[in-house]
């Protein structure tokens, strides 16, 4: 199988590569831009949009130009490899996966072109206090009328809606709370009245929100697909996350496993780089073989995430989030090891990748979460 980048996706690494680096000089910087009023410069997201990266998800139908998984895996690496602070995953991946492959012709050609000049930011709502990750565990309730639907409810841990112009929120319009039926996904202007926002800062830099709605007010035309079948297409966007996860992982353990083979063959102790002991040694070859393992692991996420057997694309998707937390855990411990006291202080940049793939080992699931899933699809093809 040839994993070699065509042209097209070469020049897209090397100039997102570019720019990051450029962005992102130092952790100083990083902490600077982090510190803006919505928890990144307006003028980064603008060099973003500049760069063409938001028309990576949609058709070239839509005027832009139709790039996959593969393209958005290096725009991700980038992201992780940098510590980028703008909400690149929440508008290109989830926000835009939702409005792809959900949305009407009629509502890509409403909204696509502002998301893809940079002019609107996406966010998706769908976690609740008492749902960890069931998807299906959905409370937010919404309601027909004569001229569209009423929103009632709470979502937590808002991937940046203090800074998106529009939100992709799943709500039930009938059923039981736990059932997989009656449940939607809707477009909500993060203006609109009723809609309340408390954001916070994450612990890796990033930003969060709790959302309320009162008595939201939304057209008809609001729902992407079907108002009572929206959970597939749910499913389907969270997969692509953890698609895009994986290559964050993937960039954030390149760096931080450079920064700790520089650390041992700069820090002495008996008069002699640390990096000459054999033990340390091997223990820098196991971070660089869960590095090598991930980075399979994204790969083979790029591969599924478009598959259309939807069993066995949730069963490999479940495994790559299995693998690259445990990566996550394994490369980010052992970095803080080799590194002793210095790899937990906040002054230092490896600190702060180790928070950030803590946090991606419990985004879109943990490895329990993911371990029902895979033992559950494999119940599924045995049954078959």
């Amino acid at each position: 199988m040839d994993f070699d980048l065509n042209e097209d996706q070469s020049l897209l690494r090397d100039s997102i590569e570019r720019l990051s680096a450029d962005l992102y000089p130092s952790l100083e910087k990083r902490m600077a831009h982090a510190k803006a009023p919505l928890g990144f410069p307006e003028g980064n997201w603008a060099k973003f949009a500049e760069l063409g990266i938001f028309g990576l998800p949609f058709s070239e139908e839509d005027g832009r130009f139709g790039g996959g998984p593969v393209e958005t895996m290096l725009v991700m690496e980038a992201v992780g490899r940098h510590l980028v602070v703008e909400p690149v995953l929440p508008t290109l991946v989830l926000g835009a996966t939702a409005l792809r492959l959900g949305g009407s012709a009629a509502q890509r050609a409403r909204y696509a072109p502002d998301v893809i000049a940079g002019t609107l930011r996406l966010t998706l709502a769908h976690t609740e206090r008492q749902s960890r990750y069931d998807l299906f565990d959905v409370a937010t309730a919404v309601r027909r009328t004569g001229e569209g639907y009423v929103l009632n409810g709470a979502k937590s841990v808002v991937p940046n809606a203090d800074s998106a112009g529009m939100m992709v929120v799943s709500a039930r319009l009938s059923g039981g709370r736990r059932d997989r039926a009656g449940i939607g996904l809707f477009l909500v202007p993060a203006d609109a009245p009723g809609v309340s926002v408390s954001p916070y800062p994450t612990q890796d830099g990033g930003r969060a929100a709790e959302v309320a709605f009162t008595d939201v007010a939304l057209p008809a035309d609001s729902a992407l697909g079907d108002p009572e079948g929206g959970l597939p297409l749910l499913e389907r966007v969270i997969e692509h996350g953890i698609a895009a996860l994986a290559a964050e992982a993937v960039g954030s353990m390149e760096t931080l496993h450079r920064l700790t083979v520089e650390y041992l063959k700069t820090r002495t102790q008996f008069g002699t780089a640390i990096g000459g002991f054999q033990a340390l040694q091997h223990r820098a070859v196991d971070m660089l073989i869960e590095l090598e393992q991930a980075r399979s692991m994204a790969l083979y996420a790029a591969m599924m995430v478009e598959t259309g057997d939807a069993q066995a694309r949730a069963a490999a998707l479940a495994a790559v989030k299995v693998r690259i937390n445990t990566a996550c855990r394994a490369l980010g411990q052992e970095a803080v090891q080799l590194h002793g006291g210095i790899g937990m202080t906040m002054e230092y940049l490896g600190a702060h990748h180790f928070k950030r793939l803590a946090m991606i080992a419990t985004q879109f699931g943990d490895t329990p979460h993911h371990l029902r899933t895979i033992t559950d699809a494999e119940d599924g093809l045995l049954a078959a």
